[in-house]
């Protein structure tokens, strides 16, 4: 895991240093910079390192990364950390959301679907996948927001704090409900993978020898579940789901866009576009280490779940 994210690292600072971000205007601002006499330029890029080798430049931002010091936002005016850890607070509200719905609902709309192959509900929940599946996570937002919002106003329209209200004494009622809509979206958008991945894994099953044994033993739909299905269809979904943090962390960045939902993926779009290089390479590093965390997560899990993985690992 500290390798990939020396990797990410690495890959971050290089396609930052090749991008035609300009560090010294993005720092002082191009009308202040065309102020300056060039002896003042020329002291300002000493003074930021901009002639430095990249290598000295990357050497020295991941020694002050690794100290805790990530910098200072140029939009924010805050340290890099302190802006990372507010935003990401109010993007793991909507994400954990998100992932428990899809994870729960799709895990269980699959078994249903496919334990009754061929049957109207199981064409139903199909069909819903696959359209949901086919469905851009921005366009789906922008149409809930139109519907449940403007129309219906049974949601507010944006933010994630009442208009005019300070952030502080905002309670948590507040901020659920803010995150309702936004969190709804991506629960539609995610939900669809986890429904067709184990619907497939549950006909597997349900097509096995030892199911079809149990059947002609008078076994019924749920003793078939409880006893063949579940741990079969369990652990692939555990792992497409955790993987699936990554999507909805993508997924995320495009639905707080459209409801202006001040988490860590508008930050990441808002430093993108502002020239905010500390903050975007603060934002990359610590996104990967989210989506890696889930992968060692779901790793754990496995031996949890199938006690023979870890009897496996001993051997």
């Amino acid at each position: 895991m500290l390798l990939l994210l020396l990797f990410v690292s690495i890959g971050a600072f290089l396609l930052v240093s090749l991008s035609p971000v300009d560090p010294l205007q993005a720092n002082v601002g191009q009308t202040a910079l065309g102020a300056l006499s060039q002896e003042q330029v020329i002291k300002l890029e000493t003074y930021w390192g901009v002639n430095e080798p990249p290598l000295e430049r990357y050497l020295a931002w991941v020694g002050d990364f690794l100290r805790g010091d990530m910098g200072v936002s140029l939009l924010y005016r805050q340290s890099v950390s302190s802006v990372i850890v507010q935003k990401l607070l109010n993007s793991l509200l909507l994400m954990i959301f998100a992932w428990t719905i899809s994870g729960g609902l799709g895990f269980v709309l699959g078994i249903m679907s496919g334990m009754n192959r061929g049957r109207m509900i199981d064409k139903i929940i199909k069909g819903y996948a696959l359209l949901t599946a086919s469905t851009p996570a921005f366009w789906l937002a922008l149409i809930f927001l139109l519907l449940f919002s403007v129309w219906l106003k049974l949601f507010p329209i944006g933010l994630s704090v009442p208009m005019g209200m300070d952030a502080a004494a905002v309670g948590i009622s507040d901020r659920l409900w803010h995150a309702a809509l936004p969190a709804l979206t991506l629960s539609v958008t995610g939900i669809s993978n986890i429904i067709l991945h184990t619907r497939e894994k549950m006909i597997d099953v349900m097509e096995s020898e030892y199911v079809l044994f149990a059947v002609a033993r008078g076994e019924r739909k749920w003793e078939i579940f409880k006893n063949h299905g579940f741990r079969n269809v369990l652990l692939p979904a555990i792992t497409l789901q955790f993987a699936s943090v990554s999507e909805i962390f993508g997924g995320s960045i495009l639905v707080e866009q459209v409801f202006s939902y001040p988490g860590l993926g508008q930050a990441a779009v808002t430093a993108g576009l502002g020239g905010d290089i500390p903050l975007l390479l603060g934002i990359a590093v610590i996104s990967a280490a989210i989506v890696f965390a889930g992968n060692f997560i779901a790793d754990i899990l496995y031996g949890v779940i199938d006690p023979r993985m870890r009897k496996g690992v001993r051997q």
